[in-house]
């Protein structure tokens, strides 16, 4: 019944109440009404369509009303993030009491400068609004909190009985507990994260912000009992064996959660024999059990600058499920026979055994396969490395050949003393070794999502969508104002024609900056269960296969493929429970990997704030990232970015939004993206994560 109702809303393009759907229906017995009435209930409540004030029904995508998420900025104003859509600024006088990142629905009033949607909140859909992080303190026998969201525009207090011993300074997690007017909500402290002067609790705090837990709950910590610390004989069987063979591990020097495993071969006929043999996660962990239900809920683990917060329990993750070198452990292999040209001719995925070698790092494999320097106890294996070398290359020339878009944007590596202050950040290191873990596990990858494709089973896809066309034709203009003019055919977006457009930046000044801003317009890679592509990759079909340690859907890939591969189960049951439940693990999944994203950068942002505090008057070089209107962004070589705002410059700048340059009023000197500058750090705050810079000079000039 519901594709019926979206079918006739959609072609009666207006807002039908339940008499009319009723008639169009043709239901006549009272008991069909009242299932009409329980399908229309069950769509609003999901937010399929939308009910108006009037009781009439109508879908988003025919209406001039909208459903996304709110995001609010810290000046008050916001924006309504719509999935496929352009999204819709909110004056703060047209919010109607919605916050940050509720659901919303908005209606679109018209369009403001830059020809902007414009739109009012009309409707707040869902809250999504249970726990908070902030500092607490007392004031008149009261508890209260200051939001470590300032985008949150409202007030928290905790009655005494609710305050469980928090005192002045406690970071704290609270849970709501009602509203008690339009902006004061009652709460409860659920968890004391710490002092806030407390080595680490900083980080926590931004950790229990997004909702990431770092613990596991007791009935997580009972099932680890049942799992076993070292592979027996009798759970090898109907494995193939690879214990013989030379298969190693290649990851950075302090990994301790490894979950693939290499080897290679050169055949008779002149192809290579690829093995990827990746950690048997779902062997241990079975549906619905706690662990699953519990790394479902985390969807991926979480790498910050001081520790790991892993979706599953150390014991699995650096323990049984972890490729250690020299002991046995359960596998599923993706062997591929690969010809000269990077064709997979053949292959064979199963589940293996297999005991590593060697834990290499990229660091010595760097050594060798870039200056032929060979650390010790790496002998053995120089040949085999060097022959995965020729394959990786074959691998990423065709890659590229087919439209393989490489960014070349760097990260930042912050590195923390034991009290987990910053003591330096410089640029991480990628090298050939990097290079080649990656494009085989994209070999391994896609080999998986195909062959489960061509079945045509239920299935979870990694997918990369088309860039929006409006997003494309805003970055040329931007590059068009610096002077830039792409020639190259963008009427038809496709990942060969965005690689056009990498190259004929990669020789200009400003390539680092504009390469990450197109990176910018480009979609969001997400968990679906529609095979609809990876753009970035040009790959047709793309699944995560080859990290189930630290992500729920290389999971739950593991598990489909051994309810379809393995144990033959290809029943319409099994069918039927895989159809309805992707659909919610990637959401999750999707979800939660942006939480995780933040969660991340927020907290390298405060770290690098933290580490410029040490660095107040110090002069240092950059290049400017970005010019607006209140001042000029500039980023250092090892990344940080700070603000130098135009008050603090001598004198008055006039902003040109045309050219994105400021032009001083008297020396009519002018700065522009992409010019080298030396600053003067002038304040910095870990608190408010900001980094102001004072321009010293033009470098060149």
């Amino acid at each position: 019944m519901e594709e019926q109702i979206l079918e006739i809303l959609n072609r009666k393009n207006k807002a039908l109440d339940l008499e009319e759907l009723r008639y169009i229906l043709e239901l006549r017995e009272p008991e069909e009404f009242q299932k009409l009435i329980e399908t229309i209930n069950k769509m609003c409540d999901e937010y399929t369509i939308y009910r108006t004030n009037k009781n009439r029904y109508m879908t988003f995508d025919r209406s001039p009303f909208k459903k996304g998420i709110l995001r609010v900025t810290k000046k008050g104003y916001g924006f309504v993030e719509l999935p496929d859509e352009e999204d819709i600024y909110i004056n703060i006088d047209n919010m109607n009491g919605a916050l940050h990142n509720d659901l919303v629905v908005a209606e679109i009033i018209g369009r403001k400068e830059k020809n902007k949607l414009e739109g009012r909140i009309l409707r707040i859909l869902d809250r999504n609004l249970e726990f908070l992080v902030g500092e607490f303190y007392w004031e008149n026998d009261q508890g209260h909190l200051i939001l470590d969201e300032e985008k949150l525009k409202m007030n928290v207090v905790i009655n005494k009985e609710n305050a469980h011993k928090a005192v002045d300074g406690h970071k704290v997690q609270v849970r709501l507990l009602k509203q008690i007017n339009e902006n004061t909500y009652q709460a409860e402290v659920v968890k004391i994260l710490g002092h806030k002067n407390d080595p680490g609790v900083d980080i926590l705090s931004i950790v229990y912000k997004y909702n990431i837990n770092d613990t596991f709950p007791e009935e997580v910590i009972e099932e680890l009992k049942q799992i076993p610390s070292e592979v027996k004989e009798e759970e090898l069987k109907g494995r193939k064996d690879f214990r013989n063979e030379v298969i190693f591990t290649i990851d950075g020097d302090d990994t301790k959660d490894i979950d693939d495993a290499i080897s290679i071969k050169k055949l008779i006929n002149g192809n290579y024999q690829l093995g990827v043999h990746i950690a048997d996660v779902s062997y241990y962990i079975k549906e619905n059990t706690a662990l699953d239900i519990n790394a479902m809920d985390r969807g991926t683990s979480v790498y910050l600058v001081d520790r790991v917060i892993p979706m599953i329990p150390h014991q699995l993750s650096n323990g049984i499920c972890s490729l250690n070198e020299k002991e046995d452990r359960l596998t599923i292999s993706c062997v591929m026979e690969i010809d000269l040209t990077g064709n997979v001719v053949d292959y064979d995925i199963c589940e293996s055994v297999i005991r590593s070698r060697k834990k290499m790092t990229y660091q010595n494999v760097n050594s060798i396969l870039e200056k032929n320097i060979i650390p010790e106890g790496y002998e053995e294996f120089v040949t085999d490395l060097k022959m995965m070398q020729e394959l990786a290359e074959i691998l990423r020339k065709k890659k590229i050949q087919r439209g393989y878009l490489d960014f070349d944007v760097d990260e930042a590596k912050i590195i923390v003393d034991e009290k987990c202050h910053p003591t330096e950040i410089k640029i991480r290191e990628r090298g050939t070794g990097e290079n080649l873990i990656e494009d085989f596990m994209i070999a391994a990858n896609e080999c998986v999502a195909t062959h489960i494709f061509y079945m045509e089973l239920p299935f979870i896809y990694r997918i990369h969508e088309i860039p929006k066309e409006e997003k494309i034709h805003d970055f040329l203009s931007y590059i068009g104002t610096l002077g830039y003019s792409y020639k190259g055919n963008l009427k038809d977006t496709t990942p060969k024609t965005i690689q056009g457009l990498i190259e004929f930046l990669k020789d200009k000044k400003e390539f680092k900056i504009l390469s990450s801003l197109l990176l910018r317009s480009m979609q969001k890679a997400v968990y679906k269960k529609e095979n609809l592509g990876h753009f970035g990759l040009a790959s047709k079909c793309y699944t995560h296969f080859t990290s189930p340690i630290r992500r729920y859907p290389d999971t739950t890939v593991h598990r489909l493929l051994r309810t379809y591969l393995f144990q033959h189960d290809l029943s319409e049951e099994t069918i039927n429970h895989w159809e309805d439940k992707l659909d919610m693990i990637a959401e999750i999944a999707s979800s939660r990997e942006r939480a995780s994203v933040n969660c991340e950068r927020e907290v390298e942002d405060m770290k690098m704030a933290e580490y410029m505090e040490d660095h107040i008057n110090e002069e240092f070089e950059g290049m400017i990232s970005g010019v607006t209107n209140f001042g000029i962004f500039i980023q250092l070589d090892n990344l940080v970015e700070g603000l130098c705002r135009f008050t603090d410059l001598p004198e008055f700048f006039h902003y040109d939004e045309k050219t994105m340059s400021a032009v001083g009023e008297k020396t009519k000197t002018k700065y522009a993206l992409g010019d080298r500058v030396q600053i003067k750090v002038i304040r910095a705050s870990k608190e408010e994560q900001i980094i102001d810079f004072e321009i010293l000079k033009k470098i060149g000039e």
